[in-house]
């Protein structure tokens, strides 16, 4: 459309760097820079109305959020937002500014050469929030418990025979050291007292994820997913929040490539090379998908836990979990007997994992979750 203007912009805390680029020729063209507030945005986008052309914005995803987006979208015009690591660059080109990086969006934008993210809505978004600030929580209490066990390193004090790091024993037997230096039992009261506020953390934030996870809009698809060995409420929650609605992937290759467990590739003429993982996709995503995946080493088996998360689903998901445990815990033993290290063989089976997850997410959308569905 030769009327279509296309608006990069580039967005900071304070202020946002404004480029557009015409539909047809010519360069982009930079249009200085706004404050980052609603108003100075409808200013801007005001100033284009009257001009009758159709507008198509664009901005970087990073730590300003959505705010933008849903402003432009709610006042009727086209907005993405595009993923940073996937916006072309010069090699050769060493000189980065807020306008020449607007520049660059709008002209990328004209050319069709920016890939989209997926952009929650503002309910979903607070979800994601949420398990993410959970994993925050837990991120604290492991490094708490890493400053408290160098502590008693340093010390001389170690566990008593027969008693785990962090297990119930193993606290009870810390909280009950006496230390002859006072300055030193401060310090260890003052870990003890870190590792249970991270601990009461973890659990509130575990509590709203329960409540939330009943009235979410995905609750079946988290409903189905706890069906699969290793994924239980968290761990659903996660998928979810960090995924959306699984339909939108077309097939599990392309769920794979979004969570960065597909391997990297350099080929030339006759010769190809793969390489690790990309790691290039969502890492919570990755993350949790992989820890899920270490309960596959273990030969297939229903254990009461998974057996009561079982209960109300139906044979259908039942059954994908069944195949899943068989399928993975193969392939798992056949990379290990060929002599690769635990770690590859459970980024493989983490791979395999999300294609189990995939159609389960396509087997919610069509209401086929509960037994009672059938």
């Amino acid at each position: 459309m030769n009327n279509t203007i296309f608006i990069g912009l580039d967005v900071h805390k304070d202020s946002i760097a404004v480029a557009i680029a015409r539909a047809g020729c010519g360069d982009a063209e930079s249009l200085g820079t706004i404050s980052n507030d609603s108003l100075a945005v409808t200013k801007l986008i005001r100033r284009f109305e009257k001009k009758g052309a159709v507008l198509v914005f664009c901005y970087e995803a990073g730590p300003c959020g959505y705010g933008i987006y849903r402003q432009i979208t709610a006042l009727g015009h086209k907005c993405m937002v595009v993923a940073p690591s996937l916006v072309p660059h010069k090699p050769g080109d060493r000189v980065k500014t807020d306008r020449r990086d607007a520049r660059k969006l709008a002209r990328h934008l004209r050319n069709g050469d920016l890939t989209p993210v997926w952009v929650p809505d503002e309910e979903h978004e607070a979800m994601r929030d949420l398990v993410r600030g959970r994993e925050s929580a837990k991120q604290d209490l492991h490094r708490n418990r890493q400053r408290l066990g160098k502590f008693l390193l340093r010390l001389g004090l170690k566990n008593p025979e027969g008693v785990r790091n962090w297990s119930a024993k193993h606290f009870v037997w810390v909280k009950s050291l006496k230390l002859d230096n006072s300055a030193s039992q401060m310090v260890l009261s003052e870990h003890i007292h870190a590792i249970e506020e991270c601990k009461d953390r973890v659990k509130r934030f575990e509590r709203e994820i329960e409540e939330l996870s009943s009235t979410n809009p995905h609750q079946a698809t988290m409903a189905a997913l706890q069906g699969l060995k290793g994924v239980a409420l968290v761990t659903a929650a996660t998928i979810v929040a960090e995924l959306g609605d699984l339909t939108r992937f077309n097939k599990p290759q392309q769920l794979m490539s979004y969570a960065g467990l597909v391997p990297s590739e350099s080929s030339s003429g006759n010769t190809t090379k793969r390489g690790p993982v990309t790691k290039c996709g969502n890492s919570h995503l990755r993350r949790v998908i992989v820890e899920a995946a270490w309960h596959y080493r273990h030969r297939p088996s229903v254990g009461v836990n998974l057996e009561k998360r079982q209960e109300m689903l139906s044979e259908e998901v039942k059954q994908i979990s069944w195949n899943a445990q068989h399928r993975l815990n193969l392939k798992y033993r056949k990379m290990i007997t060929k002599g690769k290290i635990s770690q590859k063989a459970i980024v493989a089976v983490a791979r395999e994992l999300l294609g189990f997850i995939w159609s389960i997410g396509q087997i919610a959308e069509e209401g086929r979750v509960l037994a009672e569905d059938i």
